[in-house]
Order: structure tokens, then sequence, then C-alpha cells
């Protein structure tokens, strides 16, 4: 009966951890309505396709793209810019892993085991997005692929 329980617990552990790792643009407007409810309609279209556009907020790309990999603040003649940098990690010329998973910072603060198993990994910025003044002043996709 213990061994049972354990078992248990342990499934629905894992499974925790997967649900919670798949956020998508629908997840992420569920667990923010209010947010949500503050875009204009246009905007919403785009959030719910994933895609941001100039002139959003912070809190409206966090919606359509979930948490940056990276954030940088960029200062320049015209002032200072937040980027946010969303990443790809790469190994052969196959995508191993893309977006918040390979960062750690998940609530249980782990890692995927099998991403260990490529030394020889590398990382592709896939886009950036700048801010200036809390609003979206360009996106850089990259097109190398």
């Amino acid at each position: 009966m213990k061994t049972k329980c354990v078992v248990l617990l342990f499934a629905g552990v894992l499974g925790l951890i997967g649900w919670s790792g798949c956020a998508t643009p629908a997840t992420r407007i569920q667990a923010n309505p209010e947010v949500y409810a503050r875009l204009s309609e246009d905007q919403q279209m785009l959030v719910r396709a994933g895609k941001v556009a100039i002139g959003f907020s912070t809190d409206a790309v966090k919606l359509a793209l979930g948490d940056p990999d990276r954030v940088a603040l960029r200062t320049d003649s015209d002032g200072q810019t937040e980027v946010w940098h969303y990443l790809t990690y790469e190994a052969g010329g196959r995508i191993l892993v893309t977006g918040y998973f390979h960062t750690g910072r998940l609530w249980w603060g782990g890692v995927y085991p099998y991403y260990l198993r490529y030394p020889n990994r590398t990382v592709r910025e896939r886009f950036t997005v700048h801010f200036r003044n809390g609003r979206v002043s360009a996106v850089v996709e990259d097109r190398g692929r």
C-alpha cells in the first residue's frame, strides 16, 4: 500500500511538472484574464496567435510569448532600451529546446536531464523584443534559418 501511494504521488508530481512547462498563449491568457481584457481587439488577436507588435506593453508580450530567456539593458544616444531575448538551443542542426524550459527558472529549480547529453549545443537567438518607456519599440527576428 505504501509503495502504491509513493508511485501515485510521483506520477502526480511528474504530471504537474509536465503541465506547468507547457505554457501557451491560451494558458497565459487564462491565468491573466484582466491583462488580456485591457488589450484592443487587434492586440488580443495577435496575442492568441503568439505574436507581438509595436506598442505592446510588457504584460501583453508576456501573454503572447511568455517570459524572456534573457533581459538586457541597452543605452545609446536616444536613451535606454530594455531588450528581451528569446532563444533556441540546438545541437547538430536539431532544435533541442525552445523557450523558457531550459533556463532552470521553473518553480522546482531543475533543468531537463536529457538536455545535458548535448555538450556541443549552441544557442540561437530566435528574436528580440525591444522596449522603450514600457512599450515595444522594435521586434527583431532571426531569419538565418
